[in-house]
């Protein structure tokens, strides 16, 4: 299993930016394909984005294409999602998530079968 912690959540105004970590560990990183899911207040888990294993194929949830960019480090064990022209509905926690067998495409279609999950880190966007 890969154990994920993610970072780089925060208090930020509309049409800011900010930019997740997700740092995983274990030897399974470069085999394993990641993804974005978040959680806003009194909602259900919705999916954001998701890349392949060797970083060249991504996925990504109309209400955040053009905005959000996802991208991975494998020398690095991280994940990365850079998050513009941020809006109030962006709020909500985000959670990285990683699974061995899954593709980019699969992952967003299969959230309960998803291996590992961090713990989540707040984004909070004011008006």
């Amino acid at each position: 299993q890969v154990q994920l912690v993610e970072s780089g959540g925060g208090l930020v105004q509309a049409g800011g930016s900010l930019r997740l970590s997700c740092a995983a560990s274990g030897p399974y990183f470069s085999s394993t394909t990641m993804g974005w899911f978040r959680r806003p207040p009194g909602k259900d888990r919705e999916f954001v984005a998701s890349i392949s294993r060797g970083g060249s194929f991504t996925v990504y949830a109309d209400s955040v294409k053009g905005r959000f960019t996802i991208a991975r480090d494998n020398a690095k064990n991280t994940v990365y999602l850079q998050m513009n022209i941020l809006k109030p509905e962006d709020t909500a926690v985000y959670y990285c998530a990683a699974d061995l067998a899954m593709s980019a495409t699969t992952l967003r279609t299969n959230p309960n079968e998803i291996d590992d999950w961090g713990q989540g880190t707040q984004v909070t966007v004011s008006s």
